[in-house]
């Protein structure tokens, strides 16, 4: 087929478009099915004036020329540029033609993958990432063949916002039977992680007339933004050996105050037992909030975990707990277990925030606690991260002599401080990342600038096979060597 435009004096360029050109630009939308073939001729010149292929002020063929061109109805090719001009993309007037319009600006399209990583380390320590390898990819699929084969349409609407009452019903018995935790199925809310549970405690909280919220420091760096959000400030709190220091805290003035008690982030310590009573002496005093953040709760390797603190008195702690360790961050599952004095307006705030967690996750969820697959994969995750933090324990002993690894035995990362002759924090981290060593400094998680004479680093540990772990801990051995 060839172009019926051929007068070598129509216009071209940025104040006209040949005939030809066009047909080029059109030619395979005009080749799509009849029924399609309008609304591919409209694609195809919108995509054009978007992409800059059509410049601003491009005039275009009559619909007459240009459906000659393509073989089309004169019908199609007038209707799409009717579309187009009233969409803005084009514009007309009466006996001065069609003309590409000025109001599209032309970008090129792109997708940006924005997702946490350490680009071209070769050995990375920064913690808080769980093996995704570990992922029971089979029975997860297992469960979501089940799902969608039995699920009945109902579910496929608007869901509760607490979540599904099955998957309620099955976290309240897992989380009352594995960590202790006083669960009532009607105050559970399904959230998509914790960091939507933090959130969502922060805008009841504002609501409440909450302006300020006590955080542990040292503590996850994400909860200065998380409250922001929701217009909330943080109050960072200090510790020390037992866990978040009751002094401070009760001079701080405030009413609500987030810790992570089962496995300290990041310092790897246990709240105390008299610690923890004192913290909901202090809650009940001032008829105040505690957030209990179980991170990594269920992952203890020298003895069965302690309780969670919500288990001790309900009506004053909001426990949260997620997937994220156990399966795969990616999931966005979580949960939150909040006082009924706050449950109707959690809820509620849930509801005007996503109008519920996506059913068919959370029935696949269920499914998975229910079958017991969740137990085995808790099993599997305990015996793979216990041989890889006794793998990072023994390469620290080999590579650093006198290194001392604190914090109990638990969870996804360590803290190793050096001994004095690696020097001052700043020259090692300096030289181990010029190696290719990705590691945090434990100074990294205070609020407060911290110059440390002596090295202490957070390193974590899940996401590395014991391999990795031994080859990583050379390389930064051999980066600082004296």
């Amino acid at each position: 087929m060839t172009s019926s435009r051929t007068n070598p004096e129509e216009p071209t360029g940025p104040e006209g478009l040949t005939g030809s050109a066009a047909w080029e630009l059109l030619l395979p939308a005009a080749s799509a099915p009849a029924r399609a073939r309008g609304r591919s001729i409209q694609a195809a010149l919108r995509e054009a004036v978007r992409s800059g292929r059509l410049a601003p002020d491009t005039r275009l063929p009559s619909s007459r020329d240009l459906a000659a061109d393509l073989g089309v109805s004169r019908g199609l090719v007038t209707e799409a540029y009717e579309q187009l001009t009233a969409e803005g993309y084009l514009r007309s007037g009466r006996g001065a033609g069609t003309w590409v319009g000025g109001a599209v600006r032309a970008a090129r399209p792109r997708a940006r993958d924005l997702a946490p990583r350490s680009p071209g380390a070769r050995a990375d320590f920064v913690p808080g990432t769980p093996d995704l390898s570990l992922f029971p990819r089979a029975a997860w699929a297992s469960a979501q063949r089940g799902v969608l084969a039995e699920a009945p349409h109902e579910m496929l609407g608007y869901p509760d916002p607490r979540g599904l009452p099955r998957l309620r019903t099955a976290l309240a018995e897992l989380l009352a039977r594995r960590r202790g935790v006083v669960a009532d199925p009607e105050r559970l809310v399904v959230v998509s992680g914790v960091a939507q549970a933090t959130a969502l405690l922060g805008f009841v909280l504002r609501a409440r007339g909450t302006r300020t919220v006590g955080v542990e420091d040292p503590g996850s760096p994400q909860h200065d933004a998380l409250y922001a959000s929701a217009g909330v400030g943080t109050v960072p709190l200090p510790l020390d050996g037992e866990g978040l220091a009751v002094g401070p805290l009760r001079a701080s003035g405030v009413r609500a105050v987030v810790t992570t008690p089962a496995h300290q982030f990041p310092t790897g310590i246990a709240y105390s037992a008299r610690r923890r009573a004192q913290l909901l002496d202090w809650a009940r005093s001032v008829d105040g909030l505690v957030f209990e953040d179980d991170y990594d709760g269920d992952f203890r390797y020298d003895r069965a975990p302690v309780g969670a603190l919500q288990g001790l008195d309900p009506e004053h702690v909001a426990y949260a707990g997620s997937v994220s360790k156990s399966l795969a961050p990616g999931l966005r599952l979580g949960w939150l277990l909040v006082p009924e004095s706050l449950a109707d307006e959690v809820v509620e705030r849930k509801r005007t925030m996503d109008l519920g967690h996506p059913t068919v996750d959370q029935a696949l969820f269920a499914r998975f606690l229910e079958r017991g697959d969740y137990d085995r994969q808790l099993r599997r995750c305990q015996r793979a991260y216990r041989q890889r933090r006794d793998a990072l324990v023994a390469a620290l002993e080999e590579h650093f002599p006198g290194a001392q690894v604190t914090g109990i035995a638990a969870g996804l990362h360590v803290i190793a401080e050096l001994p004095e002759k690696y020097g001052r924090q700043e020259d090692f981290l300096e030289r181990v990342a010029s190696a290719g060593v990705a590691v945090r400094p434990l100074s990294a998680y205070a609020h407060a600038r911290v110059d440390d004479a002596v090295v202490r680093l957070v390193l974590g540990y899940a996401h590395l096979s014991p391999g990795r772990i031994r080859a990583g801990v050379g390389l930064m051995a051999g980066a600082v060597r004296p």
